[in-house]
């Protein structure tokens, strides 16, 4: 991971921790890549996840370790998420890494679980929010003194302006927990109208990660992440999808692109997902 409070306390005792893959400024690169060497020694192949909104800088780091290295063993992924979003998916793969999924399979499996992950946040203004579609009525809006949007970033992108008579944020038709990290804006909304319009089993209240105000253009904020907490349940969602072979560096994988060498499956391999693995119940957690 590329920053230490994306790295979420663990579910249980089996999970284990993430390893954290400084930046450039913090660590020397012939540090850098010592630690990244002593990784491979210890667990034979590493999953580095990191936001699409990283520094460019620190993302370059990334591919000069496994350059430097040769390894075919480093699976770089970038996912698009906000932080918490990020957070939540890397616990869930940190889950994973734990069940007899084979390397490949945990890490082509952050691009289905990220479908899953509802990542939003409660702002008092989208006039900086350049990671969703904000339409100039919106923007006009966000000038009104005591206005709040409710946006989502996925897996669909959603906007609406928190009032009375506002349509709810589309949300899961699943199970879920929701995390809840609040900012300096000062709101019970996503509590108690958020949770209950979608139905949550449960809500865990986490630390703002330091790059969310950036990220959502405003540090008066609530972000949140509805997501599947089960171990039981991601693991039969993953199972629930073909597995296929790499053609090119023989990694196995799920979906249509291997996450170690990035290369596409043949366009006769290019399978589409289960259709359970798209669509379920109102009251279901995800099932094949």
């Amino acid at each position: 991971m590329t920053s230490a409070d994306l790295v979420l306390p663990p579910t249980d005792q089996q999970t284990p921790t993430a390893a954290l893959l400084q930046a450039p400024e913090a660590q020397v690169l012939e540090l850098a890549i010592g630690d990244m060497h002593l990784l491979l020694e210890q667990h034979g192949y590493v999953i580095a996840l990191y936001p699409s909104g990283i520094r460019p800088e620190h993302e370059r780091r990334l591919h000069s370790i496994r350059s430097v290295l040769e390894s075919d063993r480093i699976a770089l992924v970038k996912v698009d998420l906000p932080p918490l979003g990020v957070a939540v998916l890397v616990r869930q793969l940190r889950q994973l890494s734990i069940c007899d999924f084979s390397p490949g399979v945990v890490a082509s499996a952050a691009r289905l679980l990220s479908h899953y992950i509802y990542a939003g946040a409660l702002l008092n203004s989208v006039a900086r929010l350049d990671r969703v579609p904000v339409s100039l009525k919106s923007h006009a809006k966000s000038w009104v003194p005591g206005s709040q949007f409710a946006v989502l970033a996925g897996p669909e992108p959603q906007l609406v302006k928190v009032g009375p008579a506002a349509e709810p944020l589309t949300g899961p038709d699943f199970g879920t927990h929701l995390l809840v990290a609040k900012g300096n804006l000062q709101s019970e909304w996503v509590q108690e109208t958020l949770a209950p319009a979608w139905k949550v089993q449960a809500i865990h209240d986490t630390s703002v990660p330091a790059d969310s105000p950036r990220w959502w253009g405003t540090g008066k904020l609530v972000e949140f992440a509805a997501h599947l907490p089960d171990l039981s349940v991601l693991y039969q969602l993953v199972s629930s999808v073909r597995r296929e072979k790499c053609h090119w560096c023989a990694m196995e994988l799920i979906g249509d692109r291997c996450a170690f060498c990035s290369a596409p499956l043949p366009v006769s391999e290019n399978r589409a997902l289960p259709a359970g693995v798209q669509h379920h119940g109102a009251d279901e957690s995800p099932g094949p």
